[in-house]
C-alpha cells in the first residue's frame, strides 16, 4: 500500500512505550535518528502521535501551576500581611514534593506523566493548608490568649495543631489507599499516578512540617509576629485568657 500526503508519498513507523514516559522516548529517538539515520535527497522525517498532546498538557499545566502558585502567595500574603508567613506557608511545599519524587521513582518506574504532574498540584494546596493551620494557630495564641513569641508557646501550638494535621494526612492517605494497591487494575491506571503523588507526597510532608515548621518560624517569624502582635513581646502581655 503506498499512503500519499499533499501529494508526496509517506511511510509509517510505529512504536509504543512501556516503561517510561512517552515524550523523553521520543526524544531520544528523535537523537539518535538524526546522528545515525542519512537521509536520501528528498526524503524528510516527523514525529506525530500522541506525545504530541501530552507534551503540549504538560507545558499548559507547568504554566498554570506556575501561576497558582504565585496566585497562591498573593492570597498568603493578603491573610498574614507578612511576605515572611506567606514563605513559611509555602515551604511545606518542597517538603511535600520530596516525598511526591520518591513515590514516582519507585512506585511508577521514574515516569512523570500528565496525571503525575495533576498530582503535584494537588498536593500543593494540601500541603499549603497544613501551613496555615500551624501559623494561624501560633498567631491565636499569641493574640487571644495572650502568650508570648517564645519556645513554650511554639511547642504548645504545635502539639495542639498534631491532631488536626494528622487527621487532614490520614483522610486523605486512606481514601487514595485503594488506588495504590489497584495499579494495574482495569479504570485506574490514570489514577495511580495522581494517588502515587499525593499520597507519598503527604507521608513526608506531615513529618517533616511538625519538625521544620516550628523550627522555621521560632528563626524566622520573630520580626512579622512582632509586628502583628506587639503585645506578645511586651514584659506583661495582656492574657485574653477566659
Amino acid at each position: 500500500m503506498i499512503n500519499r500526503e499533499n501529494a508526496q508519498r509517506r511511510i509509517y513507523v510505529s512504536a509504543n512505550a512501556a516503561g517510561r514516559d512517552l515524550v523523553s522516548t521520543v526524544q531520544e529517538a528523535q537523537a539518535a535518528v538524526a546522528e545515525k539515520v542519512a537521509l536520501p535527497e528528498g526524503y524528510f522525517i516527523t514525529y506525530g502521535g500522541q506525545f504530541e498532546s501530552e507534551a503540549g498538557a504538560s507545558r499548559l499545566i507547568l504554566v498554570l501551576g506556575a501561576l497558582s502558585l504565585a496566585a497562591m502567595f498573593f492570597i498568603l500574603y493578603m491573610q498574614f500581611r507578612s511576605t515572611a508567613f506567606a514563605a513559611q506557608v509555602m515551604l511545606n511545599i518542597p517538603l511535600a514534593f520530596v516525598g511526591a519524587v520518591f513515590g514516582v521513582k519507585f512506585f511508577s518506574g521514574g515516569v512523570l506523566s500528565v496525571a503525575s504532574l495533576v498530582g503535584f498540584i494537588a498536593l500543593t494546596g494540601i500541603a499549603a493548608r497544613n501551613g496555615i493551620m500551624m501559623i494561624t494557630h501560633y498567631l491565636h495564641l499569641m493574640r487571644e490568649e495572650g502568650m508570648k513569641f517564645d519556645r513554650a508557646m511554639i511547642v504548645r501550638g504545635t502539639q495542639e495543631r498534631v491532631v488536626p494535621v494528622l487527621m487532614t494526612a490520614l483522610t486523605a492517605g486512606l481514601a487514595l489507599f485503594p488506588l495504590l494497591l489497584g495499579a494495574n487494575q482495569p479504570g485506574k491506571e490514570i489514577l495511580h499516578p495522581v494517588a502515587v503523588v499525593i499520597f507519598c507526597g503527604l507521608f513526608t510532608s506531615t513529618l517533616l512540617d511538625l519538625v521544620v515548621r516550628p523550627l522555621v518560624f521560632w528563626q524566622y517569624g520573630r520580626r512579622a509576629s512582632q509586628r502583628l502582635v506587639p503585645q506578645a513581646f511586651t514584659e506583661n502581655p495582656t492574657d485574653n485568657t477566659p
